[in-house]
C-alpha cells in the first residue's frame, strides 16, 4: 500500500509538473533582423513581424541590429511600434547601431553587443550630408534623450551621440566628434547589459535557452518594397514614368517608351501597397486620372486633361508615405523629365528612332519642289491702276488681273497709275506714277 500510495502521489505530481514543462518548452523567442537602412519599407516588415510575435504569445523578441542609420521619420514610427509591442524586445547589436539604429536600440528593453560592436554617431543630417536645420536638430536631440530615459539610461550620453559639443572626453576621440561607444564602453555607461559572442549567449543570460527560436525573414515582396519605397528610387521611377509616357502620348501607336513608363508606375504602386502606404483607392484614382488624360485626345477643350492630370498627381501624393516627400519627388521627377526630353531630342533625336515621331525633320524647300507662295518676279516694272485706295494696302489692276499690293509708303488714291517696283514673296510693292504738268 505504501508503494502504491507513493506511485499515486508521484503520478499526480507529474501531472502538475508536466503542463509547466510543456509550457516552458513551448515558449517562443522571435529572432528578427533589423538590417541596412532604416526606412519606411523596414517599418512594414517589422510591423508584420511584431504582430506575429504578439499573436503567438512570444516570450521575447530579439532584434538583431546592423544598420548605419536611415530616415528620421521612419525611425520615429518604428520606435513607436517597439514601445507598443507587448513582448520584451532585446536589441542584439551584431555589428553597428549608428544614427537611427542607435535611437531604435535605446527603445529596446535590454541591449547586448558583440565585442566589436558600436553604438552612437546619431547626429541628424539633411539629404546633402550636412547638419540639419536647427528646428529638426533640436527635435532629434530631444528624442534621443527621451529614448534613453525610457530605458533608464543616462540621457546625457544619448545627447552626446547627437551633439558633438557635449563633453565626454573619456569616450570620444577625436575631440569634438560625435560620441560612439564600443561594446566595453557601453557596459561602463550602462548602455549595454553585456558583451556576447552570439545569439545563444543572449538566450542563456536571459533564461531562454530552452525556448523555440522562430526566425522571421522579410518576404521577397517586402524586400522589393523596401527598395522601391526608398525616396531616391521613388524619384527615379517617377522620372522614368514621366519621360516614357510623355514620349508615348505624343507618338503614334504604342511601343517601348509607354511600356517602360507603365512598368515604372506599376512598380511604384506595388512597392507602396506592400509597404502599407498606398491603398486601392489611390490606384483607382490614378487609373481614372490616366483614362481622362487619354480621353483628352478625343475630347476638345482641355478641361478633361486638366482634371485627369490633377487626379494622377493626387493619387501619387496619397500613395506615398509622406505627402510632402512625394510632392518633392514629383516636382523633381517632372523637372528631370523635361530636361531629359530636351537633351535627348537635341543630341540623340537623330539616333533614336522613336524621337522621329515627335519632331518634324523634313524641310519644305524650294529646291525640293515645295512652294509656299508663287514668286511673281515677272511683275516688276509693270504698270497698273489702283482699284481701291492703298492705305498702304489695297488692290490694283495689271493686265486685267486683280493683284493685292502695298504702296511704297504714302497714300495712293483710287484710279491712280502705279508701277510695281518690288516683289518679296507674296508682298508686291508699288509706286504712284506722277503725271507731268503741261
Amino acid at each position: 500500500m505504501k508503494r502504491f500510495n507513493w506511485i499515486v502521489l508521484l503520478s499526480f505530481a507529474l501531472l502538475f509538473i508536466f503542463p509547466s514543462v510543456q509550457a516552458f518548452a513551448n515558449e517562443k523567442v522571435y529572432h528578427i533582423p533589423l538590417e541596412n537602412q532604416v526606412e519606411k519599407g523596414l517599418y512594414a516588415f517589422l510591423d508584420r513581424a511584431f504582430d506575429e510575435a504578439t499573436e503567438n504569445g512570444a516570450e521575447a523578441i530579439i532584434l538583431e541590429i546592423h544598420t548605419p542609420g536611415g530616415y528620421v521619420d521612419a525611425a520615429y514610427d518604428i520606435a513607436k511600434l517597439m514601445d507598443e509591442t507587448d513582448p520584451d524586445i532585446i536589441a542584439f547589436i551584431n555589428s553597428h547601431a549608428l544614427s537611427a539604429g542607435a535611437y531604435l536600440a535605446l527603445h529596446a528593453d535590454r541591449i547586448y553587443m558583440v565585442p566589436n560592436g558600436t553604438i552612437g554617431a546619431a547626429q541628424i543630417i539633411d539629404g546633402e550630408g550636412n547638419a540639419a536645420e536647427a528646428k529638426a536638430d533640436s527635435a532629434w536631440k530631444a528624442q534621443m534623450q527621451a529614448a534613453a530615459e525610457s530605458s533608464n539610461r543616462n540621457p546625457e550620453i544619448a545627447l552626446a551621440m547627437a551633439d558633438p559639443s557635449q563633453n565626454f572626453p573619456e569616450y570620444r576621440a577625436p575631440e569634438g566628434s560625435l560620441l560612439t561607444l564600443s561594446a566595453e564602453e557601453a557596459i561602463k555607461v550602462k548602455y549595454s547589459e553585456g558583451t556576447v559572442q552570439n545569439l545563444d549567449e543572449i538566450l542563456a543570460i536571459e533564461g531562454l535557452i530552452n525556448s523555440e527560436i522562430v526566425e522571421v525573414k522579410p518576404t521577397i515582396a517586402e524586400e522589393v518594397a523596401r527598395f522601391i519605397t526608398n525616396p531616391v528610387v521613388v524619384t527615379l521611377l517617377l522620372t522614368i514614368a514621366s519621360v516614357g509616357l510623355a514620349i508615348e502620348l505624343f507618338s503614334p501607336g504604342f511601343g517601348l517608351p509607354g511600356t517602360v513608363g507603365i512598368t515604372s508606375l506599376a512598380l511604384f504602386f506595388f512597392g507602396h501597397t506592400v509597404a502599407g502606404f498606398a491603398g486601392y483607392e489611390s490606384i483607382i484614382l490614378f487609373i481614372i486620372g490616366f483614362a481622362l488624360l487619354l480621353a483628352e485626345f478625343f475630347v476638345p477643350g482641355g478641361i478633361v486633361g486638366l482634371i485627369g492630370g490633377a487626379l494622377v498627381i493626387i493619387s501619387l501624393l496619397f500613395a506615398g508615405e509622406s505627402v510632402v516627400h512625394m510632392a518633392y519627388s514629383i516636382l523633381i521627377a517632372i523637372i528631370i523629365a523635361v530636361i531629359g526630353m530636351v537633351v535627348m531630342m537635341k543630341f540623340l533625336g537623330k539616333r533614336l528612332h522613336f524621337f522621329n515621331k515627335l519632331v518634324l525633320r523634313d524641310a519644305t524647300t524650294t529646291e525640293e519642289g515645295y512652294v509656299s507662295n508663287e514668286n511673281r518676279l515677272d511683275l516688276i516694272g509693270k504698270m497698273g491702276e489702283t482699284l481701291t485706295p492703298l492705305r498702304p494696302a489695297g488692290t490694283i489692276l495689271v493686265d486685267n488681273e486683280r493683284i493685292d499690293a502695298v504702296s511704297e509708303g504714302s497714300y495712293i488714291n483710287l484710279n491712280k497709275k502705279v508701277e510695281i517696283i518690288k516683289v518679296e514673296g507674296s508682298r508686291i510693292v508699288v509706286r504712284e506714277i506722277k503725271e507731268e504738268m503741261k
